[in-house]
């Protein structure tokens, strides 16, 4: 990209439509009332004078632990708008002591919260040697206008906290020209996104994925974004929908299904919507299959992760293959390589490997992890592919949810697609565990409601995975739960259930 140097993006996103005369056009639909870009702009530089009042200084972080809001926005925007280093994280974490590891590990000199955060994060903020002020989003007012800081294209823009599957969160650093690079790439050659639209997202800005949807990738093209405060449900997405007509919805494999499950979901209208984009896990090709069928919309499947800023391989419009998570997006590169580092023939799983300039510089305070995982201009995703002879990538599962059987891979994606393609079953989840020294496949299996669970059952599922998938493919052990633990944005933590069964009873 031909990015000016200096370049301050927090800056330039708003700028860029002022620019082009979009000042009177809605930026954020919310509960709270509409925000013009104009509105928007006036409000970041009053985040901005209010980070500068407090004290924050060039490069020092701003915690952000809210809602989706307009004073979110701001509070981002505005914090790189000064050259500060914004860092957002999960507002939906239940106790205080979850948010002492962030606090510490940013040094944040200010964190802004909101009317929901505030309580959790004041003794967060009292525990730590550095006390940082807190600064109430939701009541930051218009401000005149504040010059930018003369950052540069490579310095330090945002962190974003990685989810993990194990240890605490790591903070991903991310630089002043990585969200551009994404907007550039997968927003425009992907996505098709332009000013006419308006976008949704139920996952969070705090995280990577709903952060490019509603946020960088419509205020790039000067779109507008829809914003919602809270846990989304299956009812206020199809009300949203329904009362604010998005083109481009986004949302997680895990919220389409339970969406195809609610109660006069299919009598709902979606019209409005041009496409749907899915990540954050793998989408089976049954539930692809059953929107398609319920609301005629195409899902567009892609892989993305922190690290990358957003969805660097993906499916398209005219180059589709349910199930899959598509090509490579313009602009990235992939590799899949075994465990000595060199390629695996085609068809064959093995570690995938992705190269594009949004990747992070570094994680922070992480030295060895992040030797281990930035490799010169190749990124180690943790994640197992395969390419068929189409160039399009399945996915088998992260490496440390693989399971070995017999010296034989499983992925647990495929057995967990299978099991949803039985009638009986909404949701399923499948681990490795060891039973007598060897390690069998077991699957945590939510019945739907009316289903007789029980021995026949059980049986019947195997022999419809045997029917399916290889016949070493198949769950040795099935138990029956009424849920499944998950991240936040619906992603399943196998390792939750992995670490479950390794605990004596």
């Amino acid at each position: 990209m031909d990015l000016p140097n200096p370049y301050n993006v927090g800056a330039d996103l708003l700028e860029r439509n002022l620019r082009a005369g979009r000042a009177a056009k809605v930026a954020i639909h919310s509960a709270t009332g509409d925000l013009t870009y104009g509105d928007l702009a006036k409000l970041t530089h009053g985040a901005a004078r209010a980070l500068l009042d407090l004290g924050v200084r060039r490069e020092e972080r701003v915690l952000i632990v809210g809602f989706d809001s307009p004073g979110w926005v701001a509070s981002f925007l505005g914090a790189i708008h000064v050259g500060a280093i914004p860092v957002p994280v999960n507002p939906l974490l239940q106790r205080s002591e979850d948010y002492d590891h962030f606090v510490e590990d940013s040094l944040a000199r200010v964190v802004v919260v909101d009317a929901n955060s505030e309580e959790k994060i004041k003794p967060a903020a009292d525990r730590t040697s550095h006390q940082p002020k807190l600064l109430r989003a939701d009541q930051l007012t218009p401000g005149d206008a504040v010059i930018p800081a003369a950052t540069r294209r490579d310095d330090m823009a945002f962190w974003l906290y990685s989810s993990g599957s194990t240890g605490k969160p790591k903070a991903v650093v991310h630089l002043q020209h990585d969200i551009p690079y994404t907007c550039v790439t997968y927003a425009e050659q992907v996505l098709g996104i332009t000013e006419r639209d308006t976008t949704f997202s139920t996952t969070g800005l705090f995280h990577a994925y709903g952060f490019g949807n509603n946020l960088t990738f419509p205020y790039w093209v000067g779109a507008s974004t829809i914003l919602h405060a809270g846990r989304h449900t299956p009812a206020t997405v199809l009300d949203t929908i329904e009362k604010r007509k998005p083109t481009l919805f986004f949302s997680a494999p895990t919220l389409y299904n339970a969406i195809l499950n609610f109660d006069g979901a299919k009598s709902r209208d979606l019209r409005s919507i041009r496409h749907c984009v899915a990540a954050a896990e793998a989408l089976p090709a049954e539930v692809w299959r059953r929107w398609k069928d319920a609301f005629g919309l195409t899902i567009l499947d892609g892989v993305g992760s922190t690290e990358l800023l957003h969805i660097y391989c993906s499916n398209r419009l005219d180059d589709l293959r349910p199930g899959s998570s598509g090509k490579p997006v313009p602009g990235y590169e992939l590799k899949i390589l075994d465990e000595q580092g060199k390629p695996v023939p085609k068809g064959e799983a093995g570690d995938l490997y992705v190269k594009g300039d949004s990747a992070l510089a570094l994680y922070w305070a992480q030295h060895e992890k992040s030797k281990s995982s930035i490799l010169g201009d190749w990124f180690f995703t943790g994640d197992r592919y395969r390419v068929d002879d189409d160039g399009f990538y399945w996915y088998e599962g992260r490496s440390d949810d693989m399971i070995k059987v017999s010296g034989l891979w499983v992925s647990p994606i495929e057995i967990e697609s299978a099991l949803l393609e039985h009638p009986d079953v909404t949701e399923s989840a499948v681990v490795g565990v060891n039973i007598d020294g060897f390690t069998k496949i077991k699957a945590f299996v939510i019945a739907k409601p009316g289903a007789v669970g029980g021995s026949a059952l059980i049986t019947e599922l195997q022999d419809h995975c045997k029917s399916r998938l290889q016949r070493y493919q198949y769950p040795h052990v099935i138990e029956f739960v009424t849920e499944l633990p998950k991240t936040v944005t619906g992603k399943i933590q196998r390792y939750k259930l992995r670490e479950r069964e390794a605990t004596p009873a």
